[in-house]
């Protein structure tokens, strides 16, 4: 399959790309290997290098595509980021630039942060960006402009 990267609503990255027979790999730096480049992992590879290059999160604290049990399904987070003490600060959930951002994609966010209780919620289809605050408190929640840095910077 041949994947033709579209220019997405993100800062360019120098991403390595490589062909192999009719597919082409993109390099990951966070779990150090090649994966197949599909629209979405096209948007994923940048949304990781915007939170790591332009909202300073650590590299170290990222964690891509973990695996959760919702009832009686096992599901995949697409971008799970971490505090320097183990707790889930960031939760990011990546679809596909022809994908639109629909009620059913903060559904599926939101169902995965029934068991992951993260306070900060990031949704794109790398066109359009949505950033929403859990205050799990106060049992609400609230959409704000723009994601912020990686607390403590």
């Amino acid at each position: 399959m041949i994947f033709e990267p579209v220019p997405l609503n993100l800062p360019p990255y120098p991403f390595k790309i490589k062909q192999e027979s009719a597919s082409h790999f993109i390099f990951d730096e966070i779990r150090k290997k090649y994966l197949v480049l599909t629209p979405e992992e096209w948007v994923r590879q940048h949304l990781v290098q915007y939170i790591i290059r332009e909202k300073n999160y650590p590299k170290a604290l990222i964690k891509l595509e973990g695996g959760l049990r919702l009832n009686t399904l096992q599901k995949r987070t697409d971008v799970v980021v971490f505090n320097t003490t183990g707790q889930k600060i960031l939760m990011i959930e990546c679809k596909a630039p022809s994908v639109k951002i629909t009620q059913a994609v903060f559904d599926q966010i939101a169902r995965y942060n029934i068991v992951h209780k993260v306070p900060l919620l990031f949704v794109s289809n790398g066109l359009h960006h949505y950033y929403c605050k859990i205050d799990f408190e106060q049992k609400n929640y609230q959409f704000i402009q723009d994601l912020p840095n990686y607390p403590g910077n």
